[in-house]
């Protein structure tokens, strides 16, 4: 079955054909770096963490670009907040967002573009904008891109044009030509950056930034553009309009928006307050959990943010992981099996990962059924694909986050002692033992090869 991607702009599904073959040139919009990554952020990580891993699986040689926001209105104002530098700040987050990725087990992209070091790139487009007519100087030092002059303006989102003059808000003393043009070039106020251009200082729109950075590393047209849906309108419109405008050239084939982090009903995002940082969760879940909660809802539908569902994923790992944990895997190769081309099938079909998800569930059922080292192994083949079951067995289950504050030998220290009242027939001491660590989110489970624990 052939990869069908589904595509933003023309609303319906399509089958994917690199513009060079075996190549893909895949660009995602990153993280505005002025505090630590909350989870709306990491569905788009690991969605696209997902979609690059299932192109490589393809045999597709891909060129993934994320890049990083590191000027903008929201990082001025924390850095003077915060009385430091903005390089400081922004620093200090880049590094909390790798730290973020890594748990997650999110590859790292192959390029990640910062807009400070791409100044060159956003003036030569607004030079051509300028020229071509698109875009003007404003008599305040700003450069506006002129809506109207683009005919193809709001295909992306579907929303017309004059609707959107008839309802745009048309500001006092404005300097712009139309209420809908945007600002691709910022004049320089008091206590900001600036850089220099040919309309003074300033700093650049954060729509351009992307517009500069992605045709820099990917070229004018390129196969698949990704983000959150709320990017879809009006940045990734004006990201079209400024680069098709610029070149001349198809901008994107394939448009790809994940749906929102929903917390009661409502986008979970910084503005709102209701968010969750990824390292608040991580103190509560185990890494692993947290991706398969992301990846449990198709991409392109709302999640809904709960500790009961996250606690349903956590419960379906550790299915996953029980099926490897009694099966030898580690010198088996993966056995060969129609559920290999359902799990392909599932993902070819718009990266469909809930119903691939079916498919180990359905593998696990028949390696504890069979207890195949092969079996186990493709599970464990399969699963890589998606970033999960990484771990021995063993180590996920004592990885567990948890509010126990005992240490692995105070537990090993009360199994052994365990075992001695076992063997002494001090059955009441035994079953004490087993209660107290249960108590403490710690699971015993007895074997014929002896005492294992986990955390539960």
């Amino acid at each position: 079955m052939a990869l069908k991607i589904y595509n933003t702009e023309t609303r319906q599904k399509e089958t994917f054909t690199p513009i060079q073959p075996n190549k893909v040139g895949l660009y995602v919009c990153g993280v505005t770096v002025y505090d630590y990554c909350h989870v709306g952020h990491a569905r788009v990580m690991v969605v696209f963490d997902t979609v690059v891993r299932h192109l490589r699986s393809l045999g597709y040689d891909v060129t993934y670009v994320r890049n990083i926001t590191d000027i903008d209105d929201k990082i001025i104002q924390r850095a003077l907040e915060n009385k430091e530098s903005i390089q400081s700040l922004t620093s200090r987050f880049i590094d909390a967002m790798h730290d973020d990725e890594k748990a997650l087990n999110v590859l790292r992209p192959d390029m990640e573009p910062k807009a400070t070091e791409h100044m060159n790139e956003i003036e030569t487009m607004i030079s051509t904008l300028i020229e071509k007519g698109f875009a003007y100087p404003a008599e305040n030092g700003d450069v506006y891109f002129h809506v109207k002059s683009d005919e193809d303006y709001g295909r992306l989102s579907g929303k017309n044009i004059e609707e959107l003059a008839s309802g745009s808000r048309v500001e006092v003393n404005s300097v712009k030509k139309d209420p809908l043009d945007f600002v691709l070039w910022k004049a320089s106020k008091e206590n900001e950056p600036a850089w220099q251009s040919p309309w003074g200082d300033g700093r650049p729109g954060w729509h351009i930034e992307c517009s500069a950075m992605s045709t820099k590393c990917l070229g004018n047209h390129f196969d698949i553009h990704g983000g959150g849906l709320d990017l879809s309108f009006p940045h990734h419109e004006n990201e079209i309009a400024q680069s098709e405008c610029a070149t001349g050239e198809h901008y994107v084939n394939s448009w790809m928006h994940c749906g929102f982090v929903r917390i009661d009903d409502e986008k979970m995002s910084k503005s709102l307050g209701n968010f969750f940082t990824i390292r608040e969760v991580l103190k509560q879940y185990h890494p692993e959990v947290i991706r398969y909660f992301l990846l449990a809802s198709h991409y392109r539908s709302p999640v809904n943010y709960s500790e009961e569902n996250l606690d349903v994923a956590k419960a379906s790992v550790g299915r996953l992981y029980s099926a490897l944990e009694l099966v030898p895997v580690a010198q088996a190769e993966p056995a060969d099996s129609k559920l290999e081309a359902d799990f392909m099938a599932a993902m070819n079909d718009d990266f469909n990962t809930p119903q691939a998800m079916a498919v180990l569930f359905e593998l696990a059922k028949e390696v504890n059924k069979q207890k195949s080292p092969g079996l186990a192994a493709l599970l464990k083949k399969l699963a890589n694909q998606l970033g999960l079951l990484e771990q021995a067995p063993e180590s996920f289950f004592k990885s567990q986050p948890s509010d126990s504050d005992l240490t692995e030998e105070v537990i090993e220290s009360l199994i052994t002692e365990r075992a001695e009242a076992r063997k002494n027939k001090d059955f009441a001491r035994s079953d004490e033992i087993r209660d107290q660590l249960l108590a403490q989110g710690i699971e015993l489970l007895d074997s014929a090869e002896g005492t294992t624990w986990r955390k539960i």
